[in-house]
């Protein structure tokens, strides 16, 4: 299948587009700048340069493809508005009639944060209420599931916080316990959604291949774990044991914004829909995987340095 991909080199994305070449897709990907372009095509994906605010420089090339995965976020003061154009312009393209062939798939990648507190578990049928820093996705949500047609199924994905690599929050809890200090916000007694970077690839190679695949998907691995036993597991493998503060939150907004409340959420979530298109994560606990996550996450940073050197090198 031909697919374009928006955020190929993110840490979802890059997940997603090595998923999809394994499962033997022709993967279009999105790029800014040269450097992820090599990225990209270092993959197996085939890279086009454009920006996400400017639907112009790619939708001449989008058009000719079968499926679409938005998984990139603007990181500009334009989040929602540049969000919502993307859908619309991969919206468009995906309506466009078409000779022969099956129909299209329209993906959106949304995030659990949209469920707000759930201290019951939610699954996919649960009401909306979101976190602030999110507030604008429920709305895109509901723009994309209603452009499904006979010929276009709509899909949105919502990750749970993403682990593995380099990347994500539990890669920052890794870094800052190598650094000696983590900073919890709240008393750390609140449940994290989890889901391993992998598995979460292999749900949106689920709905690309899946013709009943349509609608809202939770991502997690269920594994209901506070963030306290996540730190203490990391603490444990930790040659140095880091010092931990837990942070009142009034404090983290003053110096976080919206983002602290993100991360004091209490959440327990299901996934049912996803486990009924056959999708079952590999790994269903963070604590209980601290030593491969550090090996995944020592060596990523290794990659990174290397990569760095011979890049100066060249220069």
């Amino acid at each position: 299948m031909r697919i374009f991909l928006t955020g190929a080199t993110g840490h979802v994305g890059s997940v997603v587009l090595d998923a999809l070449v394994r499962a033997g897709h022709d993967v279009t990907a999105l790029v800014r700048t040269a450097d992820k372009a090599k990225q990209v095509a270092s993959r197996g994906g085939r890279p086009v340069h454009g920006d996400l605010s400017d639907s112009t420089s790619y939708c001449n090339v989008a058009e000719a493809h079968d499926a679409y995965i938005h998984t990139a976020r603007d990181r500009s003061n334009r989040t929602s508005e540049v969000d919502q154009l993307v859908v619309e312009t991969l919206a468009d393209l995906a309506r466009k009639p078409r000779t022969g062939g099956n129909g299209r798939i329209l993906i959106y990648t949304s995030g659990l944060w949209v469920l707000g507190r759930t201290p019951d578990p939610a699954d996919e049928n649960a009401p909306v209420n979101p976190t602030p820093l999110v507030a604008w996705r429920p709305a895109v949500e509901s723009f994309v599931l209603g452009q499904a047609r006979p010929a276009l199924r709509t899909v949105v994905v919502r990750p749970g916080v993403v682990y593995g690599g380099t990347r994500g929050i539990v890669a920052d809890l890794l870094r800052d316990a190598s650094n000696g200090l983590i900073r919890v916000i709240g008393d750390g007694q609140n449940h994290w959604p989890l889901v391993y970077d992998r598995d979460l690839a292999e749900l949106y190679v689920r709905c690309v291949g899946r013709n009943d695949a349509a609608g809202i998907y939770h991502a997690n691995d269920e594994g209901d774990e506070r963030v306290n036993d996540i730190i203490d597991a990391i603490r444990s493998h930790i040659p140095m044991r880091p010092v931990v503060r837990h942070m009142p939150l009034e404090e983290a907004r003053s110096k976080m914004g919206p983002y602290a409340d993100a991360l004091a959420l209490d959440q327990i979530v299901r996934s049912p829909r996803a486990h009924a298109l056959g999708w079952v994560p590999t790994l269903h606990s963070v604590r209980r995987n601290i030593a491969r996550l550090l090996e995944e996450f020592r060596g990523g940073r290794e990659d990174r340095e290397q990569a760095g050197r011979r890049e100066r090198v060249r220069r």
